[in-house]
């Protein structure tokens, strides 16, 4: 029989034995961390404690947090878009209790890392006795959750292309280039690139009944979930010869009268509203792989309404909104920075909003919400609005 010098390492192509080594690895330096505890009233801040207690640092500032990462982001968000019956109840219960002890042990972290950093520089002894007891029991208790309940689970869930993809971003989070597939052919490599949508779904039932609300409930959720810019939307108009025109606006105000942005009036988009006042927006959340298309007629807001918001905008993008002549020709970069510089010195600190500048208010007429789900059969719920007013919901096929 031959005894391996090494514990060996799994690969990435067995995402759930990486996570089940980094709870062994957790395990050696919570070891660590009660020796330490052990040893500093007894030897006193020696050579070997600070080197046990950059250890211990080294692992628990950075490798620890790719863990709980890799479960956030992947594992977990994973296997709510693929359990159902039994496991999808216990799911329902046992996400929340891991998200909230991910927290607990950042707090308790918080609380040991400074006294760890003294001791790592020669600097203190002080090591919390409960502080250390209560951190590794929770740990101890977290992971014993894991590695009973949701390791198994992903094991009999997942299938080969979902474990890929599951190794795939666990890679990607460290900053390991994914093995490098033969060289092909640019187009059919485009052809090819595809995401399978996991996230989450989308029925009837979980819609309310009025699309504001609905659209209110998913802003929320994109802005708790940390979304990059949740209020950019695109905003799709038509020219004078039938070409649609799109670009990226920010959101300032939505409610039941509609959603509402703020521009130069004479831009493109300000021109070709004025002719055609038929618009669509769209928010592409990606990170909770949804997006929502919203299509009305357009108005402008009330010159009050334009006010208020000017005012409250900082002082230097009120300036630009003054000093630009948007989508209008402009011979250099030192040219339109001349202007603003112009208009800066002439403006004073409370410069009155131009009267090209103001608010537009999208009417909505339809209003989709489209979640994205696995092998491109995804949810699509709509609203239209009748004549009366009132809404009408229905699903559309992806």
């Amino acid at each position: 029989m031959t005894v391996p010098l090494f514990d060996s390492v799994p690969g990435f192509d067995q995402p759930i034995a990486v996570l089940k080594h980094c709870h062994d690895k957790i395990r050696k330096q919570l070891a660590t961390l009660q020796n330490l505890l052990a040893y500093l009233p007894q030897q006193g801040n020696t050579i070997a404690a600070q080197q046990a207690a950059k250890a211990v640092l080294q692992y628990f500032n950075k490798a620890a947090h790719l863990h709980h990462d890799d479960e956030e982001q992947d594992l977990m968000p994973m296997l709510q878009a693929t359990a159902s019956g039994a496991d999808a109840a216990l799911l329902a219960t046992l996400v929340p209790e891991i998200l909230a002890d991910h927290q607990r042990m950042d707090q308790a972290w918080s609380t040991l890392r400074p006294q760890l950093d003294a001791i790592a520089t020669g600097a203190s002894t002080e090591l919390s006795v409960d502080g250390v007891n209560a951190y590794v029991d929770a740990y101890h208790a977290h992971m014993s959750k894991e590695e009973g309940q949701l390791a198994p689970m992903a094991k009999r869930l997942f299938s080969a292309r979902q474990m890929e993809q599951l190794g795939t971003a666990m890679q990607r989070r460290r900053g390991i280039a994914p093995e490098a597939a033969p060289a092909a052919d640019p187009a059919a490599a485009l052809a090819a690139m595809r995401t399978d949508y996991l996230h989450s779904s989308l029925s009837e039932a979980d819609v309310l009944a009025d699309p504001i609300a609905q659209f209110q409930k998913w802003f929320d959720e994109a802005l708790k979930a940390q979304v990059g810019e949740p209020n950019a939307m695109t905003l799709s108009t038509v020219g004078p010869e039938g070409k649609p025109s799109s670009r990226i606006v920010l959101i300032k105000q939505f409610d039941q009268h509609g959603f509402t942005w703020y521009t130069n009036y004479n831009s493109e988009k300000g021109q070709q509203l004025q002719d055609n006042p038929n618009a669509a927006l769209l928010f592409f959340w990606r990170e909770l792989e949804r997006q929502v298309r919203i299509e009305g007629t357009v108005v402008k807001t009330s010159a009050a309404e334009s006010d208020e918001y000017f005012n409250v905008r900082p002082l230097q993008s009120r300036l630009a909104a003054i000093a630009s002549q948007q989508s209008a020709p402009i011979a250099s970069r030192a040219a339109l920075e001349a202007n603003f510089d112009a208009v800066a010195a002439a403006a004073g600190e409370a410069p009155p909003r131009p009267e090209h500048w103001g608010g537009y208010r999208l009417q909505p007429e339809r209003i989709e919400f489209w979640q994205g789900r696995r092998s491109r059969f995804h949810d699509r719920i709509v609203f239209v609005r009748g004549a009366d007013g009132a809404w009408r919901m229905e699903r559309l096929q992806p």
